[in-house]
């Protein structure tokens, strides 16, 4: 899916689009859920400080357009590696804005920290898995299906994780 911001400020009027049917491709995502803690800044106050004081914002913001169409691209050629990449490399600039705001924070735990190094070792281990993290300290791990096993047993050892959920490819929103 795609989100499409719309121009509403309180982002009302936003939505998703799909960009490949689900028959598409078959990928996964573990949510890697760490143990509980309160994050010192909360999202909503960390995004306003990050946007009205990192010096990285506005380069993270410009390189967005061509990351989205570098995912885009390798969506329809079903190109993990070039997916995955790309997802990883936004998800890292995305958080340097908030090492660059005033004061600088971050989301990260050392369980953050050590679920990333369990997933850049898989891929020395020609194991393709690729991670995200969006504003706290849990993270999301992308994986090909043949790899569920191997990703989810080296998950699960790595100090502080306390639960780990799979996700499959849906069927989209529906109402109930």
């Amino acid at each position: 899916m795609e989100w499409e911001k719309g121009s509403e400020i309180d982002g009302s009027d936003s939505y998703a689009i799909p960009i490949a049917p689900k028959e598409h491709w078959d990928l996964r995502i573990a949510a890697v859920v760490l143990k509980e803690t309160e994050k010192d800044v909360s999202s909503r106050v960390g995004m306003k400080r990050t946007v009205d004081t990192s010096v990285f914002y506005d380069g993270w913001l410009n390189s967005i357009p061509n990351d989205l169409r570098e995912i885009k691209d390798g969506i329809e050629r079903k190109d993990f590696e070039k997916v995955g990449s790309v997802a990883e490399a936004n998800c890292l600039k995305m958080h340097a804005t908030t090492l660059g705001a005033i004061p600088p924070f971050t989301y990260w735990t050392d369980a953050t920290m050590a679920v990333m190094q369990a997933v850049q070792q898989l891929r020395k281990e020609n194991i393709l898995a690729y991670f995200t993290i969006d504003a706290g300290p849990n993270v999301k791990v992308i994986y090909l299906p043949e790899d569920e096993e191997v990703v989810e047993e080296t998950l699960r050892q790595v100090n502080g994780v306390n639960d780990i959920i799979v996700s499959h490819v849906g069927d989209g929103i529906s109402y109930v």
